[in-house]
């Protein structure tokens, strides 16, 4: 199979750890018979140095002409990056919102997975690490409050904030269906997550969702309430397979499952539109301050990596070689600094791209 991958390098540690990425994939692609056709564009701070603009509408177009889209970090140091004395539309962030938009990127997927080897790193009880978890956020990106009509006026003399919270059928049941797909590939369980006993918005979440689940009979439903969820991941976390759930309510789980993991530097994420197509990059920053030091851990896009062979190709088998690679090295005690405990060995950035190339 022939591979059309735009990267996006971007800033930081973001080309550094891209290009172990490709590393990695190269090796699939050769030992799996597949052809990797890369082309790099320039986005958020390494754009508006050269162009002016954090993206440019030709790398768009670069963008939407491939398969997918893998992506290293975009930003800076906010308190010292020129980049930062621009107007919000001009700085790096912008071109991450602005590619978001332009590709119709309405499904974002958080993975939050506890390996056994960083279990010490997790900050939940012994007992409750010692099971482990391997979970999906499925997060609606594109509606619900953050996309609602918003306004603040003046009643009385006394100001007032209104924020609209709006989904339609089409927007829920489009992310239902990559959510029951998803849960397919996985442990074929979705709880979907909504405050279904105060708002409507909820549900209609919540109808729409179940008339969705007819279609997987083999994929088992639950729903749970969005307060009693938050408890659930520190008190249970092993129990979720696939959570499915709307914008502002993915936005602050996604984040609790992934403190609960204890290294950012190992989780993935990728955003879909309604084709097989995504971009996917790893859930951390750009570091500026370890960038070009060979010290960044590139784990998390090379999982990243794994994610866009097994959800835009469909090559599951590739993934799951990238997946173990990982689980591999973590269990022969190699670590990057910001996984590093005792009796492990610290390696750089490049020797951790090589040791996972060498278990492909």
């Amino acid at each position: 199979m022939e591979l059309k991958i735009t990267c996006i390098p971007g800033d930081g540690i973001g080309p550094e750890i891209v290009a172990e990425a490709k590393k990695v994939l190269d090796a699939v692609a050769a030992k799996y018979g597949h052809v990797m056709r890369y082309t790099d564009i320039l986005m958020g701070g390494a754009s508006i140095d050269v162009h002016g603009v954090p993206l440019t509408e030709e790398a768009v177009e670069t963008a939407k002409s491939a398969d997918a889209v893998l992506m290293g970090s975009i930003g800076g140091d906010t308190t010292t990056s020129p980049w930062y004395k621009l107007p919000p539309n001009l700085r790096p962030e912008a071109g991450l919102l602005a590619i978001r938009k332009a590709l119709n990127l309405f499904a974002n997927l958080r993975p939050a997975v506890l390996y056994e080897e960083l279990a010490g790193a997790c900050p939940l009880k012994k007992e409750i690490s010692a099971a482990g978890f391997d979970m999906m956020i499925m997060r609606e990106l594109t509606g619900g409050l953050y996309f609602g009509e918003r306004k603040t006026v003046e009643e009385n003399g006394v100001r007032k904030a209104i924020d609209t919270l709006t989904y339609d059928e089409n927007e829920i049941r489009r992310i239902a269906i990559k959510g029951f797909d998803i849960a397919r590939k996985r442990r074929k369980k979705v709880t979907s997550v909504d405050k279904a006993n105060v708002l409507d918005s909820s549900r209609l979440w919540r109808k729409v969702v179940e008339e969705v689940a007819k279609d997987y009979p083999d994929v088992a439903l639950e729903h749970m309430l969005v307060d009693n969820c938050a408890m659930q991941l520190v008190k249970d976390p092993a129990q979720f397979d696939v959570i499915l759930t709307e914008n502002m309510f993915g936005d602050i789980l996604s984040d609790e499952a992934s403190m609960v993991t204890g290294s950012i530097g190992m989780l993935a994420s990728a955003s879909l539109n309604d084709t097989k197509f995504g971009l996917y990059e790893p859930s951390h920053g750009s570091a500026p301050d370890i960038a070009g030091k060979d010290i960044a851990n590139p784990i998390a896009t090379i999982l990243s990596a794994s994610m866009m062979l097994r959800y835009s190709f469909d090559l599951d088998q590739e993934a799951d070689a990238i997946d173990n690679a990982v689980k591999s090295v973590l269990q022969a005690g190699f670590r990057t600094a910001d996984i590093m405990s005792e009796g492990c060995q610290r390696v750089g950035c490049r020797q951790m791209g090589d040791l996972l190339t060498e278990r492909i």
